[in-house]
């Protein structure tokens, strides 16, 4: 596992400053992990920060704590504390998971878990408005970006849209064929966001740890008045943060919005 750079070098504290030390100390440690810190390195623990610094362990937490209420730091239970790795933007829009991560300038993957044909159960028939037992196409996959998994998608689509889909290999995109193949251009959507904990089998995809924070999103996804996705996702919350806009009825909005790009 990465470590900061030994030997430990931040600034030390000014005794004839004014400010709290705890104040201090969490600027030097700021400023040494912006030049230092890597994604994931590791940081001293807080004994040995209290000894580098010569104050007391409690300092140290305060220090701590207001580091990570920013996310400049992390915890992980039993590991310790790291640098926080930049959250992307999970900004609600009607693309594809490749071509929302090729426009954040990452290298999208996907490896298939499965892509069937299926007869829908209650649920998916429920949420897809349409008959116990009635044919789906069940298409399940883990997604990652530059390598590293950040989601688990799971879309179920009625078999009569998509004939022959079964036929070819599973899609890149699946939107993108939907699109080009089929005439299905997704025009608008509806997603419910919750929060949930990672179960065994979501955990060992994302490579997160069991009960772990995880972003689950359903979505139904329509073509005029027909739905044609209900998919369930399921995303690590220590890679992305939501990113909503609001405006007030009636106000023109004074500038576009665009999602921010994060490192």
């Amino acid at each position: 596992m990465a470590v900061l750079p030994r030997p430990f070098n931040a600034e030390p504290l000014d005794g004839a400053s004014g400010a709290p030390k705890h104040v201090q100390l969490r600027e030097s440690l700021r400023r040494y992990v912006r030049q230092f810190g890597e994604p994931g390195a590791g940081i001293p623990s807080e004994r040995q920060l209290s000894e580098y610094f010569g104050v007391a362990r409690m300092t140290v937490r305060q220090a701590i704590d207001a580091l990570v209420a920013e996310e400049v730091l992390e915890r992980i239970v039993g590991l310790g504390t790291f640098v926080a790795r930049s959250k992307m933007d999970l900004h609600m829009k009607m693309t594809s998971y490749s071509e929302e991560m090729i426009r954040r300038g990452m290298v999208p993957d996907a490896r298939v878990l499965s892509f069937e044909q299926q007869g829908a159960t209650p649920l998916v028939a429920r949420e897809l408005q349409i008959e116990i037992g009635q044919p789906v196409v069940r298409f399940r996959r883990q997604l990652l970006a530059d390598g590293e998994p950040m989601s688990v998608d799971e879309n179920f689509i009625p078999a009569h849209r998509v004939k022959g889909i079964l036929d070819d290999p599973p899609p890149t995109s699946l939107y993108q064929v939907l699109s080009e193949k089929y005439g299905l251009v997704m025009e608008w959507g509806e997603d419910t966001i919750e929060a949930t904990a990672a179960s065994p089998a979501i955990a060992r995809l994302l490579n997160v740890e069991m009960n772990a924070p995880l972003l689950k999103i359903q979505r139904h996804a329509y073509v005029a008045r027909a739905m044609i996705d209900y998919s369930v996702s399921y995303y690590r919350a220590d890679r992305y943060k939501l990113w909503v806009p609001l405006q007030r009825p009636g106000v023109r909005t004074p500038r576009a919005y665009t999602s921010k790009r994060l490192g």
